[in-house]
C-alpha cells in the first residue's frame, strides 16, 4: 500500500488528570473512508481536533502529508476541511455570507467561491436559502452548510465530527453519497457517528476507540473476530423435512432458535467450521425429504458488534 496521507503514531493527550488518548497509533490513505467509533468520551473527538490542530499539546508524533505537526500545522490547513460537532455560524449573517467568510478564512479567491457556493448549495440540495439568514435555518439545514464550509477549499482530507447528526432520513441518504463521491475522487474521509448502520453504510475501515485506546481497526470482520462473535446461520425451508430433529444434533451448534415454522436459527462458537455446518445442514435435510429455501452466515451488523464489545466490557 502507498504511504500513507496520515499517521498517527503512539498519541497520547492528557487533560489534567483524565487520560483522553493512550498511544493511539493509526494510518489513513489516500481514497479511504474511516468510521471512527466508540462510547461518548472515549477519545474520538480528541484525536479529530488534534488532527485538525485544534489541540498542539499533545505526546507522539502526527505527519500529514509528510509534514509533523503541530510544526507545520500552516502548511496542513488547506489541506483539511473539518465539520465539527455543533457546527454554528453567526447568526445575523445570510447563509452565502456566511460561506464567502469561511471561503476567505480558508485562503480562497472571490471569484472560485462564487463557482463553488451555488454548485454545494445545489449539491446539498440547498439551493433556495443563499440569502436567508442563519437564524432561519433547520438543524439540519444548518447541519449541511457546516458541511459545504468545510469542502469549499477542496481539501484532500475531510474530518467529520458526528456529520449526519440531526438530519432527517433523505438528507442522510444524501450525504453518505456525497462522501462516497469524494472518496472516489481520492479525498481522504474520517468520521465519526453514533448512527452506526450510516457508519456500516459508508466507511471501508472501521476504528473502535475506548477509554482513549484504540481497540481495533479493520473491517467489519476484523471487529467480528476481534470482539470474538458467535457465528450464527439461518435456514430457511421450502419443504419440510420428515424430522427436524437432526438441526440440535448439528455438530458444533451451542443454540437452537425457531424463528417460524419454516425458519431456523442455529449459533455457533466464532471457532466453528460455519462451512461444515452448512454443508451438514444442506446434506441432511436432502436425507429427511426436505428442500431448502436459503441457507447462510447472517452477517453480524456493526451496532450488534459494538453492543457485544460493550457488554464484554
Amino acid at each position: 500500500m502507498n504511504n500513507p496521507l496520515v499517521s498517527f503514531d503512539k498519541v497520547s493527550k492528557k487533560y489534567f488528570m483524565k487520560q483522553a488518548l493512550r498511544g493511539v497509533s493509526l494510518d489513513l490513505h489516500e481514497g479511504e473512508i474511516f468510521g471512527y467509533i466508540g462510547p461518548n468520551g472515549a477519545g474520538k473527538t480528541t484525536t479529530m481536533k488534534i488532527l485538525v490542530g485544534l489541540i498542539h499539546d499533545f505526546e507522539g508524533r502526527l505527519t500529514v502529508a509528510g509534514h509533523e505537526l503541530p510544526k507545520a500545522r500552516n502548511k496542513v490547513h488547506s489541506l483539511i476541511g473539518y465539520l465539527p460537532q455543533g457546527v454554528s455560524f453567526q447568526r445575523w449573517r445570510t447563509v452565502e455570507h456566511g460561506l464567502m467568510t469561511f471561503g476567505r478564512l480558508s485562503g480562497v479567491p472571490d471569484d472560485e467561491l462564487r463557482q463553488q457556493i451555488p454548485y454545494w448549495l445545489d449539491r446539498f440540495e440547498l439551493s433556495d436559502v443563499p440569502k436567508k439568514k442563519v437564524r432561519q435555518l433547520s438543524g439540519g439545514m444548518m447541519q449541511k452548510v457546516g458541511f459545504i464550509q468545510a469542502l469549499l477549499h477542496k481539501p484532500k482530507i475531510l474530518v467529520l465530527d458526528e456529520p449526519l447528526s440531526g438530519l432527517d432520513p433523505q438528507s442522510r441518504l444524501l450525504v453518505k453519497e456525497i462522501i462516497r463521491d469524494l472518496s472516489e475522487q481520492g479525498t481522504t474521509v474520517i468520521f465519526s457517528s453514533h448512527i452506526l448502520s450510516d457508519v456500516q453504510d459508508v466507511a471501508n475501515r472501521l476504528g473502535l476507540v475506548n477509554k482513549g485506546q484504540l481497540i481495533v481497526t479493520g473491517t467489519l470482520e476484523k471487529l467480528k473476530e476481534t470482539i470474538g462473535i458467535d457465528n450464527e446461520l439461518m435456514i430457511e425451508f421450502s419443504t419440510m423435512p420428515q424430522d427436524l430433529g437432526f438441526l440440535s444434533e448439528i455438530a458444533g451448534q451451542r443454540k437452537l432458535e425457531k424463528i417460524r415454522d419454516d425458519q431456523y436459527q442455529l449459533v455457533c462458537s466464532a471457532e466453528d467450521d460455519t462451512d461444515a455446518i452448512t454443508h451438514a445442514l444442506i446434506t441432511q435435510t436432502l436425507e429427511h425429504q426436505g428442500k431448502i429455501r436459503k441457507v447462510g452466515n447472517i452477517a453480524p451488523s456493526l451496532d450488534l458488534l459494538y453492543m457485544r464489545y460493550l457488554g464484554k466490557q
